[in-house]
């Protein structure tokens, strides 16, 4: 259960917004359509969106793919390569953790406060919940990721030494 986890956490509740917010558009369309409106499904399209992009930032992390510039790494040999990737992911980590801290003081305070949404009547700390949520996941992504860059350098060390003898 933990490898599924591991795996596809992001990507299912990734999955799982796509969908209602799908559903939360075709239902305002239709109903507009049938001149009968319902004010709730735009809140949750563009809240389901919010969290969306959260959990897709930590999704990227999980597999390498947000946007780099590749022109530095095609001059480096693989060893300088792991290196560089290793400096990013720190750089990325510390962003991520600032964010996932003042995310997390932003919420506690909307707790404090009681806000609720206009349409849903949801608190709004619930909806600004995806800051730390995303961040989270995407700071223990990119744990994950160093841990394996820093397996990958040991294991070119190790090929190096071999080559040597």
């Amino acid at each position: 259960m933990i490898k599924w986890l591991d795996k596809y956490l992001e990507n299912t509740l990734a999955c799982i917004l796509l969908a209602v917010m799908v559903i939360a558009i075709f239902t305002q369309v239709v109903t507009r359509t049938l001149n009968i409106p319902i004010s709730w499904t735009e809140e949750l399209a563009r809240y389901c969106f919010i969290w969306l992009v959260y959990i897709g930032v930590s999704f990227a992390a999980s597999r390498k793919s947000h946007i780099k510039i590749d022109a530095i790494a095609m001059l480096l040999d693989k060893k300088e390569k792991k290196y560089l990737s290793l400096l990013a992911d720190l750089v990325f980590f510390a962003f991520s953790c600032f964010i996932l801290f003042h995310s997390t003081q932003m919420v506690l305070e909307l707790y404090h406060l009681g806000q609720t949404s206009p349409a849903l009547g949801l608190p709004m700390w619930i909806v600004y919940l995806a800051g730390p949520v995303g961040f989270g996941l995407t700071s223990f992504r990119l744990i994950q990721q160093m841990i394996i860059t820093f397996d990958e350098l040991e294991a070119i060390k190790f090929d190096q030494i071999k080559v040597s003898e």
